[in-house]
This record gives C-alpha cells, sequence and structure tokens, in this order.
C-alpha cells in the first residue's frame, strides 16, 4: 500500500491522504478537502482516484468531495449513520466492514464515535497496520466534542479499540496539532520525559509538510488521553478540579483532561 500524507496548509491545519494499490494504481482519497492538492498529486503518481473516504461529516473533512468526484467518478464512503449530513454517500460503512482498494489493499472499517457519533476510522491490514484516525486520535492529543459528539464515547472508543490495537500502529491523524497538544502533555505531566524530549525536538524544527508519524506505543508516552494511571496527571488534576475523587477512574480522569483542554 502507498500512502501519501498531503499537507493542506490550510488555517485548520488539515492533513489528506491518498491510499494506493501498486499493482494496479487505485486509490481511495480520504477526508479530500483540499482537491487540487489531492487531484495533482494522484495525476503525478499515475494513480486513479476511485474512492473517497469521509472519516466524518464536518466540512474541513467533507468540503473537497464534490469537486473529486466531478473529475474522477469516485465512489462517496462514510459512516452508515452520516447520510442526513454527508450528501452523496455512495456506500454506508459499519464496524467491521472491509474497504478494498485495488487488488491488494484491505482496511477495516472501525465505528469510533466521541468526536462525531458517526465515525470512522481506518486500519490497514497490513504487517504493519496504519490507522486513519480522522479526529478522533491525533498525534499526543484526542479530538474535541463540541461539534456533535460526546466526551463519555470518546473515551469509550479509546479504552475498548485504539488502546487495543498492536503497539507498531501508525497514526495518521485528520490535523497537525502535535507541538500544541505535546504542550498540554507537559503541562499535564512536566516529568514525563519522553513528551520533554520530543518537544524539544520539534521546537524550531518541526514542518507538518514532512510530519512525524507516530506509533501507538509512542502515543501512549506522549499523549495524556492514554496516560491516566499516571500519579503526577492525576495530582495535577486534582489541583485544578477539587472535588475529583481521591481516587479518580481512568474515566473521571480521562473526562476531566477533556474538560481542561477545551480550554486550554
Amino acid at each position: 500500500m502507498h500512502i501519501e500524507q498531503i499537507w493542506t496548509g490550510n488555517a485548520y491545519r488539515n492533513f489528506n491522504y491518498l491510499l494506493a494499490c501498486p499493482e494496479s494504481g487505485e486509490a481511495l482519497a480520504i477526508d479530500p478537502l483540499d482537491y487540487d492538492k489531492c487531484l495533482s498529486k494522484a495525476k503525478e503518481k499515475g494513480w486513479e482516484i476511485t474512492q473517497i473516504l469521509n472519516t466524518h461529516e464536518h466540512g474541513d473533512h467533507t468540503g473537497g468531495n464534490t469537486a473529486v468526484i466531478e473529475a474522477t467518478g469516485a465512489r462517496l464512503l462514510a459512516h452508515q449513520n452520516a447520510g442526513g449530513r454527508i450528501e452523496g454517500i455512495d456506500i454506508g460503512l459499519k464496524a467491521g466492514d472491509v474497504v478494498k482498494v485495488g487488488s491488494t489493499v484491505e482496511l477495516l472499517a472501525l465505528d469510533t464515535p466521541g468526536h462525531t457519533m458517526s465515525h470512522i476510522c481506518l486500519l490497514s491490514k497490513t504487517e504493519t497496520p496504519s490507522l486513519f484516525s480522522g479526529d478522533t486520535l491525533f498525534n499526543a492529543g484526542a479530538g474535541n466534542c463540541h461539534g456533535g459528539g460526546h466526551p463519555e464515547e470518546l473515551y469509550d472508543t479509546f479504552v475498548s479499540q485504539l488502546e487495543k490495537l498492536p503497539a507498531g500502529t501508525k497514526i495518521y491523524p485528520g490535523h497537525d496539532y502535535i507541538t500544541n497538544n505535546l504542550a498540554f502533555t507537559v503541562d499535564r505531566e512536566p516529568d514525563n520525559q519522553v513528551a520533554l524530549r520530543l518537544q524539544k525536538n520539534l521546537e524550531g524544527s518541526h514542518d507538518p509538510g514532512k510530519p512525524l508519524v507516530t506509533t501507538l506505543a509512542m502515543e501512549k508516552e506522549i499523549n495524556t488521553f492514554f496516560r491516566l494511571t499516571s500519579s503526577t496527571v492525576i495530582t495535577k488534576l486534582q489541583e485544578s478540579f477539587p472535588n475529583m475523587s481521591e481516587k479518580p477512574s481512568q474515566k473521571e480522569v480521562f473526562l476531566k483532561l477533556r474538560e481542561l483542554r477545551n480550554s486550554w
């Protein structure tokens, strides 16, 4: 499977993706908001975009659909419950469905509510899996929930699905927020040496046009939304929320982190 991570350079800091079958040249475009860049990259590579996948219904992920479909005739895939919010869906996906691209690429659809209630992540069925996580999981962060989602659902998605993926799974998110997210991690866990080193390494050198691709194992070290049992994270949260439980559950820690991140 060929992966092209396309940096849009827009105000929302979106990433778009092209996933291509090396044998047939057929390609899947994920959230191709910057349709010009997606179409140009496909042409440059000699690929034919035959499908579009919207991870969820927000306009910064669906806004390029019409132009790409008009240019290529691609079919549109999205969550089976997103029909009222995404126009022109050809195939509605549910958990466990397999998206095939050409003759060699297979991607497993994960139903991942939280950022919205109709959110799909795609997991490649490859020796080293890749997760195309939309706005559910970011590098060093987690999606917000005030655009049609719910933080309790996001917590369930993290603990019941994402946390259980293979450690080497590569993470390809819908936006470049890594520097801000690392700053939040360090603010919440100032003794996290792995996050501190990465933050220092990225200072002045971070280029979203050549982004760092993290793994799930790395995320579990630098992403505060995976670090729910850290004594430092818990103690600092209790300082911010005096009414927190003395021994909070992981769910309570996650929800308080998400609440704090909303205004941080």
